[in-house]
């Protein structure tokens, strides 16, 4: 027996929730839009600033293997295994629960960099082993917010919006915060400014993550309960879209088997691009050294390249949002995809033909990168559920997706080290380019195709 789909009537929610449901609903948009954008982008505060330390000259245990390589894979393999458990978790979720879930996630990846100043260089892989565990989850939470509506195009571009930009912004407050940008900001404000501003300081590589997280663990907070207050899809949604279902071990089962052939072809590509985008993100420093652009002269290079970006992927995303008819809404998706990764091979052209800098050589790859990236995290599968009339929730296949990805990209990144360890970070990223390129190529070309014979003709 099905379970009804949430409706106003059917559930409590907040008086502001039913004003919600009722205003314009550009209103909704940009309010669902913000919520979103800045849950995820605080989530970030936890994930990433550490990446923004380099680690110079110290190795892992005294292994052929780098620390910040070990750091960097320790983190993922947390996350994909949260991945894994969120499968079921944020599979299974009932609304009532999803706000709660969040701040206790970011509560442990809050302590867990407490623990990573605590610990000795060394083993401070298992801190952030752990601080990666609790926020692979939290991307699962805030897409059951914004699934199954006729504007999910627009708040999931919103949304996967905030990853592009936190992640850039993040590392150079982080690294803001380590030549003691950050405390001089502080004295500005009356009264703690000036005494917090002392107390920060120049911060240590150690000690940087968990400070940056403090200071935007408020902001978080705030967030969720703007994210909490979204009103349910409206029967009008539910209609446009098909209703949104958790899914328990059964229903999960028998999704795979109905579309393994083209799900195949679509994480073999993901599990290849996920590693092409950790690597350009969590290495962007060194390949940024390698391209002739240090620190010290662009202190803000990141976060220009990573919102330039965002910027093209938040319009691409939105102009998929025009397609109303959801089976060419899906193709739609795949060619932006398909773009995307064409994008990297052309844009490496122009760079290697000195046709373009090598700071606009890295926005253009992060741009087909994400083109390609984004879509997994958010409309693709919302769009497959809407056009084959498949019940269930995106968000298990997005988490099925996302935990292979991550699991690619713990492999390539120790390929890179342990077989290709002669090979500069900036060489290793021009040639996975091509790679990805190719095969990026065949992969969703293919997958559209089965797709798209999968989907209803009739699908409005």
């Amino acid at each position: 027996m099905e379970t009804p789909t949430p409706t106003l009537d059917s559930i409590r929610i907040s008086r502001f929730s039913k004003w919600l449901a009722k205003a314009p609903e550009f209103i909704f948009i940009l309010f669902a839009v913000t919520a979103a954008f800045s849950t995820y982008f605080c989530m970030y505060a936890f994930r990433k600033p550490f990446t923004a330390a380099k680690f110079e000259g110290l190795m892992f245990f005294e292994t052929e293997v780098t620390l910040k390589t070990a750091l960097v894979i320790s983190q993922i393999l947390g996350y994909a295994l949260s991945k894994y458990v969120g499968i079921k978790v944020c599979s299974e979720i009932q609304p009532s629960q999803r706000a709660k879930a969040l701040l206790w996630l970011i509560l442990g990846a809050q302590l867990s960099l407490v623990l990573f100043g605590l610990a000795p260089d060394d083993w401070r892989f298992a801190a952030i082993f752990l601080n990666g565990l609790p926020l692979g989850m939290v991307w699962g939470l805030v897409v059951w917010y914004l699934e199954g509506r006729r504007t999910s195009e627009i708040l999931l571009a919103g949304l996967s919006c905030s990853f592009i930009v936190s992640s850039g912004i993040v590392k150079d407050f982080g690294r803001a915060m380590m030549s003691g940008g950050v405390a001089d900001a502080w004295n500005w404000f009356p009264l703690l400014g000036p005494m917090i501003a002392r107390g920060l300081g120049e911060v240590s590589e150690a000690w940087m993550p968990a400070v940056v997280g403090a200071h935007f663990l408020p902001l978080f907070f705030l967030s969720v309960w703007m994210l909490n207050q979204l009103p349910p899809p409206s029967v009008q949604d539910t209609t446009a879209r098909t209703a949104r279902q958790p899914m328990d071990g059964k229903k999960r089962i028998s999704f795979v088997k109905h579309f393994l052939p083209g799900l195949a072809l679509l994480m073999i590509a993901y599990f290849f691009l996920t590693a092409y985008r950790d690597f350009r993100d969590n290495y962007m420093v060194e390949i940024l050294d390698g391209l002739g652009y240090p620190y010290n002269d662009n202190q803000t290079i990141i976060s220009r390249t990573e919102t330039l970006v965002a910027f093209g992927v938040m319009v691409t995303m939105a102009l998929l949002n025009t397609i109303k008819h959801n089976r060419a809404g899906l193709v739609g998706a795949f060619v932006v995809m398909t773009a995307g990764v064409l994008l990297l091979g052309g844009s490496t052209l122009l760079f290697d033909w000195g046709v373009i800098s090598g700071f606009w050589w890295l926005t253009l790859t992060g741009f087909g990168s994400y083109l390609a990236y984004v879509p997994y995290g958010s409309l693709l599968f919302d769009r497959m559920m809407a056009s084959t009339k498949v019940l269930g929730t995106a968000v298990f296949a997005i988490y099925v997706a996302d935990a292979i990805g991550y699991t690619g990209s713990v492999g390539i990144q120790l390929y890179k080290d342990l077989a290709q360890g002669d090979m500069s970070r900036l060489g290793f990223f021009k040639a996975f380019t091509w790679f990805m390129t190719f095969l990026g190529t065949f992969c969703l070309i293919s997958s559209c195709i089965y797709f798209f014979r999968k989907s209803a003709p009739s699908d409005k």
